[in-house]
């Protein structure tokens, strides 16, 4: 069996002249729980559904749990646990009536793990979907999509409408167990807070186009913001990692990536600075609306 449980090499779709996916690659190893970042309408719920084979790509090449999405669709939904960000359901249905209506479909159901899954999440048996909780109804989502103990995870912006606290206990729901059982996660998302706990790696998709990826951790590493002197701006060459540059009076906050290096170019230059981490709130912003080009004008 590969290590790695999704790859998506050169995919491109698109609607008549607009072209929402341009060249997109990406690997996800197998238990990596993998966000998949961007604003509203730059083409994540696209990616998710030629994922899954509801879409098809004009080219590409796309493996999920080693299945070809084109040509494997029905294998390819026996070992893949979906959630929507609109995911419906029959309103009129308990949640039990609905996990026996889901079961003859799924030939790994299991109604025990089901069980399970509803214990957990505290969801009411016999309660009628309509008279749930928006928290409720996502978790219930959650436990249908698992209950046939899938090899990949797809979450496409599942707790879109949650509140705050609602957002953090589906989030602590799915690190305790999705990823405590090894799962491989792909976590669509535009709320940034609910995806920096969770995810090892993280993709910034903008204009059709993934435009930064790497470990959590590793983009906090190597990106970061420093406050600079305006004469050291203006006597100094613009990074080539350089994402944001705004003007205070006589400094500059900058946000690089690569910091680290830029800070021994300038250190070798005579110049001393610091730098402060990020949250991947603001790494996303600097990375998406970041204007290095003002650098430029000191």
């Amino acid at each position: 069996m590969s290590d790695i449980a999704v790859s998506v090499q050169n995919l491109r779709k698109a609607f008549g002249s607009q072209i929402v996916l341009d060249d997109v690659s990406f690997e996800v190893p197998r238990g990596q729980t993998f966000a998949l970042l961007g604003r509203n309408g730059v083409g994540k719920t696209t990616m998710i559904r030629t994922l899954l084979g509801l879409l098809p790509c004009d080219s590409g090449v796309i493996r999920v749990a080693g299945c070809d999405p084109a040509t494997d669709p029905i294998e390819l939904r026996r070992r893949v646990g979906y959630l929507a960000e609109d995911q419906s359901m029959y309103d009129w249905m308990t949640a039990t009536e609905l996990c026996r209506f889901l079961e003859p479909f799924y030939p790994k159901w299991n109604s025990r793990l089901a069980d399970q899954y509803l214990d957990r999440f505290e969801i009411p048996r016999l309660t009628r979907i309509e008279r749930l909780s928006k928290g409720q109804t996502v978790k219930l989502g959650l436990a249908v999509a698992l209950a046939h103990a899938p090899e990949v995870a797809i979450l496409d912006d599942p707790a879109l409408g949650l509140d705050p606290v609602s957002r953090k206990e589906f989030n602590r729901d799915l690190v305790e167990h999705l990823q405590a059982e090894g799962r491989t996660v792909i976590y669509s998302s535009h709320l940034l807070d609910e995806v920096e706990a969770v995810a090892d790696v993280v993709a910034i998709l903008d204009r059709g186009r993934i435009i930064r990826q790497g470990p959590t951790e590793s983009l906090r590493a190597e990106i970061q913001r420093m406050v600079l002197p305006h004469e050291i701006v203006r006597r100094t060459s613009a990074p080539a990692g350089l994402l944001d540059a705004r003007r205070h009076g006589e400094t500059w906050e900058v946000i690089v990536d690569g910091a680290p290096r830029f800070l021994e170019e300038l250190a070798a230059s005579g110049h001393a600075a610091q730098a402060t981490g990020m949250t991947l709130d603001d790494i996303f912003e600097a990375c998406v609306i970041g204007r290095p080009q003002a650098w430029a004008s000191a």
